[in-house]
């Protein structure tokens, strides 16, 4: 698998130790993040990096400088492990139905950049995340996995934020377990998922 990240760690993190501890099913090939933040990190595990800046770029041209650096390696799935950048359809399409993201919010409520902050603010007692195939529509492709923890007033928006982090890492290591696996089927715009 490549992975594509940001600036979060928690997920990276995650699947780096799988992929050290041979528990993860897949070969991490490289990481290609549009920050530097977390280059550090997947040095320490003998990945290759790449930093491509997306500031001050074309999303093409940003795109394609992805792809360059992708056609390098062998690779089955890309993982959005907190890739905070939305991706045209042309690269999606040459990628169909092999980009998994996690996202932070139990879809389909709270999408977009700040759910734990509009699930603070609507008194929810339950946050999530989910796991699931890109496609064209933003944070509507098919759910591969889902998770949700109980919360209350008690929690603040940090938090929030700090349990859907672990219940984030959580769902995609399940994610990845189950398509790594050959235990998930696309039908249309929905899933099947052999668990057992």
């Amino acid at each position: 698998m490549a992975i594509l990240v940001t600036k979060e760690h928690h997920c990276l993190g995650d699947i780096l130790l799988r992929n050290y501890f041979n528990t993860l099913g897949a070969e991490v090939q490289c990481v290609i993040g549009n920050y530097d933040t977390l280059e550090a990190l997947t040095k320490k595990f003998d990945i290759p990096f790449h930093y491509i800046s997306h500031e001050g770029k074309e999303k093409h041209a940003f795109e394609h400088e992805i792809q360059e650096a992708l056609s390098a390696y062998e690779f089955d799935y890309i993982i959005l492990a907190k890739f905070m950048r939305i991706l045209s359809p042309e690269f999606n399409s040459k990628y169909a139905s092999r980009i998994i993201n996690i996202h932070h919010s139990f879809l389909p409520a709270f999408i977009g950049a700040h759910p734990y902050k509009q699930a603070y603010e609507r008194g929810v007692k339950l946050i999530g995340a989910t796991a699931h195939f890109v496609t064209n529509v933003l944070d509507e492709g098919p759910i591969i996995a889902q998770q949700t923890i109980h919360v209350n007033h008690t929690h603040s928006v940090k938090d929030m934020v700090r349990l859907g982090r672990e219940i984030e890492k959580s769902v995609l290591a399940n994610a990845l377990q189950l398509v790594l696996q050959d235990k998930v089927l696309v039908y249309h715009n929905k899933t099947i998922v052999f668990e057992n």
